[in-house]
């Protein structure tokens, strides 16, 4: 299975993937960003990605010390000064989102009190990685298509997997 806890295989994949690795490379916003454990999670580590598909970056964040975290990243010069900044609860935690742009994509970073690799983003996108690699490129094109009608990726798993609720189900892979 592919290491995403680093962006190097980006390197290796496809366009989109290869400018995204560009882009974050130039930044070096998992560097000067690597004590908050950043990974690249969602649709485009897994090639199912569409057009104005996001880049998720997902953070460790310990919420109390949110300001620092917010000044770390204004200090790293990774984000401009236009960016959008929300304060969420998903599944009864605190959580920031910061939503910008960045050499033309949307990038979202995405911040929790739990470690990366224990996030949802990621639990997710690992589970939908190996289910393209064991039901192969029909299935992911499939995915791909229903993505491009408006359906967000984990619904989509679902309908094609018959999950009642896959957010849920697809952390039980």
């Amino acid at each position: 299975m592919l290491d995403f806890t680093r962006i190097n295989y980006l390197k290796n994949g496809n366009e989109r993937q290869k400018r995204a690795y560009d882009v974050l490379a130039k930044y070096q916003i998992f560097e000067k960003l690597k004590a908050y454990s950043p990974i690249l999670a969602g649709t485009v580590p897994i090639e199912i990605d569409i057009e104005g598909s996001d880049l998720d970056i997902i953070f460790e964040v310990d919420l109390r010390f949110e300001e620092d975290f917010l000044d770390d990243l204004m200090l790293s010069r990774c984000i401009p000064h236009d960016v959008t900044v929300e304060h969420l609860i998903i599944n009864g935690e605190k959580c920031i989102t910061l939503n910008f742009m960045l050499e033309g994509f949307p990038i979202e970073i995405f911040g929790q009190n739990k470690p990366t690799k224990e996030q949802n983003a990621y639990l997710h996108m690992v589970a939908e990685y190996k289910i393209l690699k064991e039901k192969g490129e029909e299935f992911k094109q499939k995915i791909i298509e229903l993505k491009k009608q408006g359906i967000k990726t984990e619904p989509a798993f679902g309908m094609l997997l018959g999950l009642k609720n896959p957010y849920e189900d697809l952390l039980k892979f």
